[in-house]
């Protein structure tokens, strides 16, 4: 039987051994088990410290930039109050008495106090004359032909621009000079590191 059973393909019983199972030691399993929980807890602690400095970060925001969209509409008062003070002839306000004279000041008192009370939630003014151009705080409106500052420097300032936080509200529409100079080189020749440390 056994040449009947090797020409079949089976093995005779004496030859195939019994598949031993590894026998799994209680204690290993219990330490490999402990391991992944231990692992698990791990990152769900790293999970929510991620999502709590996360948070913390949008509530900051949110503080910081609520009144965004507010401070954008008073800044259209702000330069409405201004223009009112540019339409009167300079001789006129300073002539000015009486009615017309408390007339410049309240508006003038007005437009102090709005942008006082905008500085106080963080809203201020974006610097722009005799800075160099920056296409995130200033936007060009013309070119002035002005050889006596370096290219690209601010040099008329149409309307004044705010940022808040390091948020651009409105950016200072600008004339930009041309024909100048090229803008200035670093004080050390381009060198941003001491090479001979």
């Amino acid at each position: 039987m056994s040449d009947e059973t090797a020409a079949q393909g089976e093995t005779p019983e004496t030859e195939n051994p019994e598949i031993e199972t590894p026998e799994v030691d209680p204690v290993e399993a219990l330490v490999a088990e402990n391991a992944e929980l231990k692992d698990r807890v791990l990152r769900t602690i790293a999970e929510m410290e991620n999502l709590r400095k996360r948070t913390e970060r949008d509530v900051a925001d949110t503080r910081s930039y609520a009144i965004a969209g507010f401070a954008r509409d008073m800044l259209s008062a702000i330069d409405a109050l201004g223009q009112a003070l540019v339409m009167l002839p300079a001789g006129t306000r300073e002539t000015a008495e009486g009615t017309l004279k408390s007339l410049i000041e309240g508006i003038e008192l007005a437009q102090r106090e709005m942008q006082r009370l905008l500085g106080k939630h963080g809203v201020k003014p974006i610097e722009a004359a005799g800075q160099k151009f920056d296409p995130h705080k200033h936007q060009a409106m013309f070119e002035v032909p002005n050889t006596e500052v370096p290219d690209g420097t601010v040099v008329q300032v149409v309307q004044e621009g705010f940022e808040i936080g390091e948020r651009v509200l409105r950016p200072a529409m600008v004339g930009v000079s041309k024909g100048g100079p090229a803008a200035a080189a670093p004080a050390n020749g381009g060198e941003g590191v001491d090479k001979s440390a």
